[in-house]
């Protein structure tokens, strides 16, 4: 009994300690900062989490049509993601390096996820990352879709593809 009353007490005073040390102003929110450990660890638990969870939403167009991704990098060029995530030939803007946590390469991330994965991020952005909500914007699904169709086509695309597609009339 005495080592379940110690352990509560230890529970509590490390509550206690956690909220003066977060709540009291001592945590550094300074994007030029990196997270403590077990910080970023938690704040990638709960995205990936909450990603997992919400992301059900099902294709409405067929994402490997060579016309749906040519208007997905269109959108995608339109809408400003090359400014954070880049683009083949194209360079991310300078203040995306000012952005804590970086933003991720596409090309690399959207090889792993989901397609329903990467449309609920496009539509509802990530707090406390930078990543804005589409949807807020009233950028309607077909378009995100379109975007999600070229960002599972991005580690493949030259950057002459890019340059013709991002560029083309619809």
């Amino acid at each position: 009994m005495k080592l379940l009353a110690f352990v509560g007490v230890l529970a509590i005073l490390a509550a206690v300690g956690a909220g003066f040390f977060f709540f009291g102003g001592y945590y550094n929110i300074a994007a030029a900062e990196l997270d403590l450990g077990i910080v970023k660890w938690a704040l990638v638990s709960v995205r990936t989490a909450a990603i997992e969870r919400h992301a059900t939403d099902k294709p409405t167009i067929k994402l490997d049509d060579p016309a749906v991704i040519k208007a997905g990098a269109r959108a995608y060029a339109e809408l400003g993601c090359v400014n954070c995530h880049g683009a083949p030939g194209a360079q991310w803007a300078k203040f995306s390096e000012g952005l804590h946590p970086d933003p991720p390469d596409l090309a690399e991330v959207g090889k792993d996820l989901q397609p329903a994965e990467l449309f609920w991020v496009i539509k509802n952005g990530i707090n406390m990352t930078g990543m804005p909500s589409f949807g807020l914007i009233k950028t309607d699904d077909q378009k995100v879709w379109q975007v999600v169709a070229f960002v599972k086509k991005l580690p493949s695309v030259s950057p002459d593809d890019f340059k013709a597609w991002s560029a083309a009339s619809p």
